[in-house]
């Protein structure tokens, strides 16, 4: 039987429409991407299918194109359907830090830096640049390392933060083993950075660090 030889209220798109993207499971959100399943099976077969074999919709997210096309009844079209969405997703958040709203919820950065940063096999460090009213400048990742840990300059930091004019920032960075505990060498460069930055008169107002499925603040912690 296809999708639409099912009850209204059960195929996915429907069932979005009349109940809202929150009453669907990971299955249905990704049938309604997929658009379409292969002979025998319907869109929401082939979505289940795609979740076990990747584990999860985080697993078939990052994973690479050739290993998501070289799933049965996935190709090129599909995969650029999937990256779509992420990039929509993505720029939706950036545009949401871009407005040039004033930056005061710490929720909505934790989001931005959480689908900016959680995906990378290696360590990233990047900045938020605020302006005297802490209204972002810009966002730039600006050092990649390896799982052990990227190399940090405190000088390029002033250097970037100078150049845009900056008055205040936000450190972040990922954690790929998943912990978002500040390791020994976080807690050090984030010192370095900071009174580097006090020199010219910019505020470090927070550290992020991106693990998991968390995302801990320096601030909040009272590291910082």
């Amino acid at each position: 039987m296809t999708i639409n030889e099912w009850p209204i209220l059960e195929r996915p798109r429907e069932k979005l429409l009349s109940r809202g993207a929150s009453a669907l499971s990971d299955a249905e959100l990704l049938a309604i991407f997929l658009r379409t399943g292969t002979r025998g099976k319907t869109a929401l077969d082939l979505a289940r299918e795609l979740l076990a074999r990747f584990d999860g919709l985080r697993g078939l997210l990052e994973a690479t194109q050739e290993d998501v096309c070289s799933a049965p009844g996935v190709g090129s079209a599909k995969y650029a359907q999937l990256q779509a969405g992420i990039a929509l997703t993505e720029r939706f958040l950036l545009h949401d830090l871009d407005r040039g709203e004033t930056l005061l919820d710490p929720a909505k950065t934790r989001r931005f830096l959480k689908s900016r940063l959680r995906g990378y096999q290696q360590e990233v460090f990047a900045c938020l640049f605020l302006d005297n009213q802490h209204r972002v400048i810009k966002f730039e990742e600006l050092f990649q390392g390896t799982i052990d840990g990227a190399s940090v300059y405190p000088r390029e930091v002033v250097k970037k933060a100078l150049a845009l004019n900056a008055a205040a920032v936000i450190l972040a960075h990922n954690h790929p083993s998943g912990l978002a505990e500040p390791s020994q060498a976080d807690l050090r460069i984030t010192e370095k950075i900071k009174s580097a930055l006090l020199l010219v008169d910019i505020r470090v107002l927070d550290h992020m660090i991106v693990g998991d499925g968390e995302v801990l603040s320096f601030a909040e912690s009272g590291i910082l």
